[in-house]
């Protein structure tokens, strides 16, 4: 019988990797939820508005990855750190927002490449940050509804960033234009950047200057109410040193069924693909020639579903890869093939804070692994490669070849099977690899990376 799962177990865990692709330490979705727990409290909201609140809190940043492209290339730096500095500055501000991008963009750069780039990047355009805030919150809201939350919800995602004096991004709403949610949502988001980063009272001091700006007033007065809370406080910096502890059980907990469970690996699959513009579509097909693969030995379909939802979800640790190196035309070094290397192991302590996913974790933070032992990132070998970990090493390593990537084109089929045939025995199962070709025949022109 298979294990149940609660929706705010697996949305809780899951938020860990929305919370590495938006630069962000770990669990900053969790604390921010907290927050927004307390404020909701606080303001007496409706049990149903409560629970919609919290929900959006923990997806707030669903639509994070669409983005990174764009930031990668407007700056030409690091995304991960430009993303996290930018949540620290007050990017409505005009002057600010220029001092931003030019102490962020192209580091070592002159002022004058600087400004070439930004005018080649740009055209010129001052709505960049409307541009790129557009994708991330648009994005967002369609993974809320996807999962089958409500538009309440959705819309909190996607007004995120408006501010109550019009200035915000990317639909420039005012005051009580803004949904209250999204109003609480944005409110406490950047509280906790700056509780997490400078303490507590740097957070303050951060409202009151945002207080009629950025933030509702009526909103900063409530979190003044909790300011004193020294044991408040404590857990949320307990929690910043130990992500992993559990700092707020929901009221608002439900069991998913299996073809919920299904939606929402599919939807972090999309969040996963959409990182990169050479991974589109790329967790999605692998999970499809995994489950070929299972179907093609035979196995049932509780089995099936296993290898399906972890060939989606096998690749979520790559949120925390920088897209200077996703994007990477070129060979990599030595430094940034150690941090393309960490990524299963992020996929392994993601998934394996929920319970039910256990098992799961072990497969998914396996796919990179050889049956001689050289592969990563723990280096085990035949013995203690399980066929579920074969599969999808398989399935991995078929789609990475057959589909475009930075540095070369999608190869031949024919080309694919003969890579993959030569590294038999050492790297990948030989049973896996017929599977396939049995499946697609050299003959048959698929285009699998369209």
């Amino acid at each position: 019988m298979e294990a149940t799962i609660a929706l705010d177990e697996i949305l809780s865990a899951l938020s860990h990797a929305l919370d590495i692709t938006e630069g962000q330490p770990r669990g900053h979705a969790i604390r921010t939820a907290m927050i927004t727990t307390r404020i909701g409290e606080l303001l007496k909201l409706p049990d149903e508005e409560r629970e919609r609140l919290y929900y959006a809190t923990l997806l707030k940043d669903a639509g994070c990855s669409a983005n990174a492209v764009r930031v990668y290339k407007v700056f030409a730096w690091d995304d991960l750190i430009t993303k996290r500095q930018v949540k620290l500055a007050n990017w409505s501000n005009p002057i600010e927002s220029v001092r931003f991008a030019l102490e962020h963009m192209m580091p070592g750069s002159s002022l004058i490449q600087k400004l070439i780039h930004a005018i080649k990047e740009t055209g010129g355009s001052p709505g960049v940050m409307d541009e790129v805030t557009l994708v991330r919150c648009t994005q967002g809201a369609q993974i809320a509804r996807y999962i089958g939350f409500d538009e309440q919800v959705a819309k909190a995602i996607e007004y995120l960033d408006e501010h109550w004096d019009g200035k915000g991004s990317p639909y420039k709403l005012k005051g009580e234009q803004i949904p209250m949610l999204a109003r609480i949502l944005c409110m406490a988001q950047t509280m906790e950047v700056f509780a997490a980063t400078f303490g507590v009272d740097a957070t303050y001091e951060m409202l009151d200057k945002r207080c009629g700006r950025w933030f509702d007033p009526n909103l900063v007065k409530v979190a003044y109410e909790f300011k004193n809370d020294t044991e408040f406080w404590r857990c949320h910096a307990e929690h910043l040193a130990n992500p992993t502890c559990e700092i707020l059980r929901s009221e608002f907990s439900r069991q998913v069924s299996a073809s919920d469970l299904d939606r929402i690996c599919e939807a972090f699959a999309m969040i996963v693909d959409a990182k990169s513009s050479f991974t589109a579509e790329h967790s999605r097909r692998v999970a499809q020639y995994a489950v070929q693969i299972a179907q093609a030995f035979g196995w049932d379909e509780s089995q099936v579903q296993f290898i399906y939802r972890a060939g989606l979800l096998h690749d979520i640790g790559k949120l925390g890869v920088s897209n200077t190196i996703l994007e990477k035309p070129g060979r990599l070094t030595d430094e940034e093939f150690q941090q393309v290397r960490n990524h299963p192991r992020y996929s392994y302590e993601i998934l394996r804070q929920v319970k039910a996913f256990e098992w799961l974790a072990e497969v998914a933070g396996a796919h990179h692994e050889r049956l001689d032992g050289r592969g990563y990132w723990q280096g085990l070998n035949a013995e203690q490669l399980t066929m579920e970990m074969r599969i999808l090493a398989v399935a991995d390593v078929f789609d990475a070849l057959s589909a475009e990537r930075p540095y070369r084109p999608a190869l031949p089929l024919s080309e694919v099977f003969t890579i993959m045939e030569r590294e038999v025995g050492s790297a990948l199962d030989g049973s896996c690899v017929s599977a396939l070709r049995e499946l697609y025949p050299f003959e048959e022109s698929l285009a699998l990376a369209a």
